[in-house]
């Protein structure tokens, strides 16, 4: 297993890392309000006059919004507080218009969970989660619009966010970065956030210190709204690394805010930290405490989809799959579905093979989802069947892939009217042998002392053939022929 410490000029550091992710809440109206919440309206033009502050406007609850953040408790199998409060959060921002926040501080909606991640080299992480809240958004400044004013939009206000607040159990860029992915995947499996990082609905505050391993824990820098599984990586490796130089030249961490630049990759001080005291919360005095029953818990607990981890173990125990492979399948709750569409009735792995090797490989480089995949279920299942049927190579078979994906059309179809059928006639196959074999004396008499050479012959009769020989009739056919 790789170390995860990093190197210094006086000796090994860990890096320990706490993370509180923002995930914008999938409903149709805020958290307090009936306003709309769909991206890209015009500024100002979803804000009800309880968005903007208008005296005498009272909040209230919006169930949806509760429902949801109880399912995403439930989904990281985390405590589900049957009262909670909600809280006023006092600063002055020029994008909320209250003077405060309504979020929750001492009793929050969802207690302590955990996220179990795995990591590309086989190891499993656990991290706790130390608590889920709900809370609204503010709105947002505006800075390019004017050449002498900043403006402001209101849409975003009051929209419902959930803050999922881990403990600090993670000591690399690389366990981060997997808890994220993960948490973004539960989250999109229980359609309770989109998790879409480009518009701002999954964004991470990263808490990252450093110590001598063994050591009690340090002093903390967090690095705010980070919108990208990358940026968290080069965010938390840069972090780590500016603090060890500042302790290795006898300097002390200042606890602080910090904001991550992408195009320099570095880290620059924002503000002092503040602590909760400096916020002033008190229950706030328009919304009386949440409080639930065993049984609303339970029937939206017995109504939860299957999970990521869930998944992975019944593709792994009924598809015979490696744990790598179902774990790469059902990243995407979309590329499970699809795997599950191809798979039925087929070769599991072939279909898995498939899947994750030609399809998601095609499908990063032309920076597309499984969604938008030229090649439906379908066909690349009639193309599995020609394979299975033994009406066409595996070569043949990716070329067919490439025609279906540019072209599209029935596979079995394309086969026929392309002349791609391969060929299984041992008359057909024999001269084509024959003339290698005679062109290659020295080789025959390798392959009889190293019968393994043999692969060499299919190799060149396949080319010769342009993959239509049926490699298993030519390998029966070579074996006669070289006597092995």
């Amino acid at each position: 297993m790789k170390s995860k410490l990093i190197k210094g000029r006086m000796g090994d550091w860990e890096v320990v890392i706490g993370m509180e992710v923002h995930a914008q809440v999938t409903s149709q109206s805020k958290l307090f309000s009936g306003a709309s919440t769909v991206f890209g309206g015009e500024p100002n033009s979803q804000v009800s006059l309880v968005d903007a502050a208008m005296p005498g406007m009272l909040p209230v609850i919006n169930e949806a919004c509760i429902k949801q953040a109880v399912r995403t408790g439930l989904g990281l199998a985390a405590r589900i507080n049957l009262k909670s409060v909600f809280d006023r959060k006092n600063y002055f921002y020029p994008d909320l218009p209250q003077g405060y926040q309504i979020s929750q501080y001492k009793s929050p909606l969802v207690g302590e969970g955990e996220v179990v991640v795995d990591l590309p080299d086989g190891e499993t992480v656990r991290v706790g989660i130390e608590r889920l809240h709900l809370e609204q958004d503010a709105g947002k400044s505006l800075h390019d619009r004017h050449s002498s004013m900043s403006l402001v939009d209101l849409n975003r206000a009051g929209v419902a966010l959930m803050e999922i607040v881990s403990k600090p159990d993670m000591r690399s860029s690389e366990d981060a970065k997997a808890y994220v992915a993960k948490l973004r995947a539960i989250l999109r499996y229980l359609g309770t956030c989109d998790g879409d990082m480009e518009k701002g609905n999954l964004r991470a505050d990263v808490n990252v210190s450093v110590r001598k391993p063994g050591a009690p824990l340090a002093t903390r820098c967090e690095i705010k709204n980070l919108n990208s599984i990358r940026f968290i990586g080069q965010a938390i490796e840069y972090e780590a690394r500016r603090q060890i130089d500042i302790l290795e030249d006898g300097g002390e961490i200042e606890q602080e805010t910090r904001l991550f630049d992408p195009a320099k990759g570095e880290t620059r001080s924002m503000r002092n930290k503040e602590e909760a005291h400096d916020y002033r919360y008190f229950p706030d005095p328009d919304l009386l405490p949440l409080e639930l029953t065993p049984d609303y818990v339970e029937d939206l607990k017995a109504q939860l989809p299957e999970l990521p981890d869930e998944k992975k173990a019944r593709f792994v125990r009924d598809y015979g799959l490696s744990g790598y492979d179902a774990g790469v399948l059902v990243a995407e709750r979309e590329t499970a579905a699809f795997f599950e569409d191809v798979a039925k009735g087929r070769d599991a792995k072939a279909a898995a093979n498939w899947v994750i090797n030609e399809l998601a490989g095609r499908l990063n480089k032309e920076g597309r989802d499984v969604a938008a995949s030229p090649v439906s279920a379908s066909q690349l299942g009639a193309i599995l069947d020609l394979i299975s049927a033994g009406t066409i190579s595996g070569k043949i078979a990716k070329d067919l892939f490439e025609i279906c994906w540019r072209e599209g059309g029935d596979p079995r179809a394309i086969v026929e009217a392309r002349g791609m059928t391969q060929v299984t006639d041992l008359a057909a196959i024999e001269p084509v042998i024959d003339e290698i074999i005679a062109k290659n004396a020295d080789k025959v008499q390798q392959a009889k002392s190293k019968p393994a050479l043999i692969s060499w012959f299919v190799g060149q009769v396949m080319k010769a053939s342009g993959g239509k020989a049926n490699p298993k009739a030519v390998n029966e056919l070579l074996k006669s022929k070289l006597g092995l």
